[in-house]
């Protein structure tokens, strides 16, 4: 009985490994059409566990709601573009439970909240530093988009090129900051959650990563957005499946990309 306790909490702890991890794991090159096949196991996730996923992803669409109800009901609409950017630059963060849950699937367990919460509480440190490093982006960005703002001020008529103007320079800007936050966090948050590893490590294997298999990561990159946007079409509805999708088929990503021993199975459920 020791011995089972023992294997299933090694399982359970990777960061007790005994070998020491490099600062940098190696990452694999992937083939073009690999996006397509993590969202297709990110999917058979969200089927897998549909209870738990939807929950979350309607926890995380109400926290929207909220926002929003916030920036329109204090007369800032125009906070709402930048909130919406914010949503999808802070995503990874959000989405460390749905990484949890496609974890337990992994490794044959019954998908539990209390263990997802055990999960994050035991990455809490990491996870707060490295939302800390991606609060500071989303500041400065929100310091360029005042910027843009200045330049064009929305108190007159901009006609129609100065509104195309706008929007080209402000999607412009924004796209630099979340080229940035999208190559910092593409597998950091789920390394940190498979292997133990601290953030400064998930920041630099992720970003090894990402610059190994630019075309791959790109094309991601573009399904998540495309992914989100229908979601916010849909008065954010859509978001409580896309969310949780995207967060699963993220797990698959990291799992298909990055080089790391591979983890013990448990050898009973954490129940």
């Amino acid at each position: 009985m020791a011995d089972i306790h023992a294997t299933q909490g090694h399982a359970q702890d990777p960061a007790h490994d005994d070998e020491i991890q490099p600062l940098v794991l190696p990452a694999r090159e992937l083939e073009l059409g690999a996006p397509l096949h993590w969202l297709a196991l990110g999917w058979n996730d969200l089927r897998r566990a549909w209870p738990l996923s939807l929950a979350y992803g309607a926890a995380l669409v109400l926290f929207g709601y909220l926002i929003t109800w916030l920036a329109w009901d204090e007369g800032h609409v125009l906070l709402l573009f930048t909130l919406g950017s914010a949503f999808i630059l802070a995503g990874p963060i959000l989405a460390f439970g749905l990484y949890s849950i496609s974890n337990q699937l992994q490794r044959g367990l019954q998908p539990r909240f209390g263990y997802c919460i055990r999960v994050q509480r035991k990455h809490l440190r990491n996870e707060l530093l490295f939302a800390l490093v991606i609060l500071v982006v989303l500041l400065v960005w929100a310091r360029a988009a005042s910027m843009v703002h200045v330049f064009f001020p929305m108190d007159e008529d901009l006609g129609m090129t100065g509104w195309l103007e706008f929007l080209a320079v402000g999607s412009a800007v924004g796209a630099i900051f979340a080229a940035i936050v999208f190559t910092v966090s593409a597998f950091s948050l789920p390394l940190m959650l498979d292997r133990g590893t601290d953030a400064v490590t998930g920041a630099l294997t992720s970003i090894a990563a990402v610059m190994k298999n630019k075309a791959v990561l790109l094309l991601w990159g573009v399904l998540i957005v495309a992914l989100v946007t229908i979601g916010f079409a849909t008065a954010y509805l859509g978001l409580v499946v896309v969310l949780p999708w995207i967060g699963h088929a993220t797990w698959h990503a990291y799992r298909d990309t990055i080089i790391a021993p591979e983890l013990e199975r448990p050898a009973e459920s954490t129940g």
